[in-house]
């Protein structure tokens, strides 16, 4: 893809910036503007998220993991559930303070496209952005799990719950 290519693509986005930190979304926010996206509905929680995801219908939701009314965790339960939801196939960032193993682990097993730790910079943010945009990975059912394709086989084991000593 050239760089026109990308700028447009990038451009013509929707994006869904959930994160109960109002100077979080702010910076965040300007992180976005500053690649070049047009287009970022806001939500300070969990509910305000899942309400934009159904009626504003975005094309990538950048969440943070600790949120009030519903967190990050029972976001994902939400908008994966097929048959149930509205658009279980919604690209999604997890962008969060804690990036401890565990965490990681939980959100990749929900279906997370990508996970970027606070504090994040334009770069990786935009890099995250164009690994969804240019290679799309189709969901697929994994056990009980609707999941991005994984990028490398992955066997039931490897959607087990993590055990943290």
């Amino acid at each position: 893809m050239s760089a026109k290519q990308i700028e447009k693509l990038i451009e013509g986005i929707n994006i869904l910036l959930a994160d109960q930190n109002q100077y979080t979304r702010k910076l965040t926010r300007m992180m976005l503007m500053n690649i070049g996206v047009k287009s970022i509905c806001e939500a300070a929680d969990g509910i305000a998220a899942v309400d934009i995801i159904r009626t504003a219908k975005p094309d990538v939701a950048i969440l943070d993991w600790e949120m009030p009314m519903l967190s990050g965790h029972e976001i994902m339960r939400i908008v994966r559930s097929p048959g149930v939801y509205s658009n279980p196939h919604l690209p999604i960032i997890v962008l969060t303070a804690s990036a401890h193993r565990s965490r990681v682990n939980e959100a990749i097993r929900l279906g997370v496209h990508e996970f970027l730790r606070k504090p994040t910079s334009p770069g990786a943010l935009r890099d995250r952005l164009l690994s969804i945009l240019v290679k799309p990975r189709p969901m697929v059912q994994i056990g009980e799990f609707y999941v991005p394709k994984p990028r490398r086989s992955a066997t039931q084991s490897d959607l087990a719950p993590a055990v943290e000593c």
